[in-house]
């Protein structure tokens, strides 16, 4: 662990290096690659701070803190640090909706139409630019599991250079933390066209917004008191939910922007964000606050097939569907070519997350049958199944795709690795 401190006490909990590197098949020299990664990040002014935390069999074997997570403040990172974790929020919305699932309050192919009647009957673009666009009836109705797998023609104004960007962005449908009540949000949106007709092709989006509603709708209980009774409070995750208490600022991180001008300019400080005064919108795609500890915790659950640290969360047959691509073929083959810094042939989607399909195909190293995500600030986890392995990257650094920070991890953590069990 950063500076030498193999244990850290965080309030009743423990933060601690539970397994030397070499019993549980990892070189400690290799793994010392990492922290020299991480800190050449940190001097060269590319990133404010970062954690790196790595496990395998359950056992803590890395976890290192280097830099700042305020660099106005000077105050150090550390494991404990309240990270914006973005889209890394979808995985764990999504397993909230499928404890739904087994509850048997939904089913996967329901019509979305079924929960939010203003889905029915939806247009999908055919041509045209902002408000003058021609549209066609779309073939199928969204489903439950087309918002799942980002298959819904749903789409993002910020990130995509679609024709309907312009749209999302002027009737307020990012699902930004101060856009409104999720029902008024997912109102509007329900108003514009879709990008496509729904299961034809993969694209990024608010899929896991609407999602958020759905759940409202089912559960009668408003998204962050459903999170916390479903996912948060079960697997012990005390310090992730949608808005940071007064109590907490002073582990809650700043956010950095890197422009032409300055790399590391203040994007959004602690005291002034959002986050620590008034959210309206809970983003089931990308509102979530949480730690690396917190995260581990999930992380954890999802390696265990559902398992939490007291009881099951999920049934291990519903983890294993999660798991498992449910596209035709991969996110290249279905319209993505890539995405951030990373290339998607060979991976595909499943209920929440990235599934590598074929490792041959992949152009970083990696296992057939991982599972992954990452947020807009630059964090990132993957669970390697294979090798009963789980990464996990914070910082905050916006764009998520300046620099190779994903593809250069996975290559560090795998030539630390002595016994490949997927070889």
């Amino acid at each position: 662990m950063g500076r030498g401190n193999p244990v850290m006490h965080l309030g009743q909990r423990t933060v601690r290096v539970t397994a030397t590197p070499e019993s549980v098949g990892f070189s400690n020299e290799r793994l010392g690659r990492i922290r020299t990664w991480m800190q050449g990040y940190i001097d060269e002014g590319k990133l404010p701070g970062a954690i790196t935390m790595i496990s395998r069999h359950g056992e803590i074997v890395f976890l290192e803190c280097l830099g700042k997570s305020d660099l106005e403040s000077d105050l150090e990172i550390q494991p404990d640090t309240i990270f914006r974790i973005y889209s890394m929020t979808k995985p764990m919305v999504s397993v909230g909706l499928m404890t739904l699932c087994e509850a048997g309050l939904l089913k996967l192919d329901d019509p979305l139409s079924d929960y939010l009647p203003m889905f029915r009957n939806m247009e999908v673009y055919r041509s045209g630019q902002d408000e003058l666009v021609r549209t066609e009836p779309a073939r199928s109705s969204i489903s439950i599991r087309h918002l799942l797998t980002h298959t819904s023609g749903f789409c993002y104004g910020v990130f995509d250079d679609t024709p309907l960007a312009s749209l999302y962005k002027s009737r307020q449908v990012e699902f930004y933390p101060d856009d409104g009540p999720l029902e008024t949000v997912v109102s509007r949106l329900a108003e514009l066209p879709l990008l496509f007709h729904p299961g034809s092709r993969w694209n990024y989006g608010v899929s896991t917004d609407v999602l958020g509603h759905v759940i409202e709708i089912v559960s009668g209980q408003s998204l962050d008191v459903f999170l916390t009774k479903q996912v948060l409070e079960p697997l012990g995750m005390s310090d992730t939910g949608f808005t940071l208490p007064r109590h907490k600022l002073g582990r809650f991180s700043a956010l950095y922007e890197a422009t032409t001008e300055n790399p590391m300019r203040l994007a959004d400080s602690r005291k002034e964000s959002v986050y620590s005064n008034e959210v309206t919108t809970l983003s089931g795609g990308a509102g979530l606050l949480s730690t690396a500890l917190d995260y581990f915790q999930f992380t954890e659950m999802i390696r265990r097939g559902g398992k939490g640290p007291d009881e099951p969360l999920l049934r291990p047959e519903t983890v294993a569907d999660m798991v498992r691509n449910h596209l035709p073929g991969d996110l290249a083959s279905m319209g993505q070519g890539s995405f951030n810094e990373i290339s998607y042939d060979g991976i595909g989607f499943g209920l929440g997350f990235s599934v590598v399909i074929d490792s041959s195909l992949v152009d970083y190293a990696c296992a057939a049958g991982e599972v992954a995500w990452g947020g807009l600030a630059s964090t990132a986890f993957w669970i390697d199944p294979a090798n009963d392995l789980t990464v996990s990257f914070f910082t905050q650094l916006v764009p998520s795709d300046l620099y190779p920070i994903r593809w250069d991890l996975r290559n560090l953590v795998y030539q630390a690795l002595t016994d490949r069990s997927d070889l």
